[in-house]
């Protein structure tokens, strides 16, 4: 069966689901859906946290010991701003800067992100489409025990240990999608909608506050497929099992699929999950994704899991 795979995506995690489905599928068929709500301006320079690790995952230059950030990375910038006394918690290889600088200026030119990062792609010959979730900037706040947090003060700088209690997505309800986002949803040629197991709460929901992106989800007829983040009744990493805690929900599969409730008709769960009552369909696979051949495993799985609600 033929026909485009569009993926709503963040962090690590979903980059290596968007990197898989581009090694079992014909890459020009994958769009990719990213949050940009963790995107923020450090040092004068307009990060995109999820848009780059995406672009370097799919264009082979992935650093893969750190999990974010270029391979082969320098870091004679940071030395030097930490020489002079300037803030070092958040890190800028030498190489990632390019990235960086010259988002500013595109940016500073008046080009939307979705130029700029389609330009990348185009110029590392990343066959798959990328697609900001909004041109219009979303930020994640957190409330918690420490108080208000930007997200990137609360991931990075704090390393998530504060006790969260509230989520919000400053500047979404002003926003729009970013050009092609409605329309790869609902396209007639669409085979399946995932949700990668990026964090729900962090990568996912970012998207969906965007006004029309969730009610895109319902109205399109290709099957709406979670892949959970949990593997086993934990996250891999990152702070989902905690941030679950903290909201007052079950760390399981069960309850991630009650969060997507209303927007997915089916989701791919980890072969070592317990079993459990789902009030959607469900199928098991290895949901680890270390290797090339675990991340082509999972992407069939999960779009398998779509073909077979047709």
């Amino acid at each position: 069966m033929t026909g485009r795979i569009v993926i709503l995506t963040g962090g690590v995690g979903g980059a290596k689901l968007v990197k898989g489905c581009c090694e079992a599928f014909p890459p020009d068929t994958v769009t990719a859906i990213v949050n940009t709500a963790d995107d923020f301006v450090h040092l004068g320079l307009p990060v995109s946290p999820d848009i780059d690790t995406l672009v370097y995952t799919l264009s082979g230059k992935a650093n893969p010991e750190l999990g974010w950030g270029r391979a082969g990375e320098s870091w004679n910038f940071m030395e030097a701003l930490r020489s002079l006394g300037g803030p070092g918690w958040f890190q800028l290889g030498d190489g990632d800067l390019a990235m960086h600088v010259l988002r500013a200026l595109a940016l500073a030119a008046g080009a939307p992100l979705s130029a700029f990062t389609a330009g990348v792609c185009e110029s590392w010959e990343i066959g798959a489409t990328v697609l900001p979730m909004s041109d219009s900037p979303v930020r994640t706040m957190l409330d918690t025990d420490a108080g208000e947090l930007e997200f990137q003060d609360y991931f990075v700088g704090r390393r998530a240990a504060p006790v969260v209690s509230a989520i919000r997505f400053a500047g979404a309800a002003d926003a729009r999608p970013g050009p092609g986002v409605i329309e790869a949803i609902t396209a007639a040629d669409t085979r399946a909608v995932l949700i990668a197991p990026s964090n729900p709460f962090l990568s996912v929901d970012p998207v969906l506050s965007v006004p029309g992106i969730r009610e895109a989800l319902c109205a399109t007829k290709a099957p709406v497929v979670a892949v959970s983040p949990l593997v086993g009744g934990d996250a891999v990493k990152g702070p989902t099992a905690k941030l679950m805690r903290e909201l007052g929900m079950t760390v399981d599969a069960v309850a991630v699929a009650g969060h997507y409730a209303g927007l997915i008709d089916a989701m791919l769960i980890d072969a070592g999950d317990p079993q459990a009552d789902f009030a959607v369909t469900v199928a098991r696979a290895d949901t680890l994704m270390h290797t090339q051949a675990d991340r082509v495993r999972v992407a069939q799985a999960a779009v398998a899991l779509a073909d077979s609600l047709r």
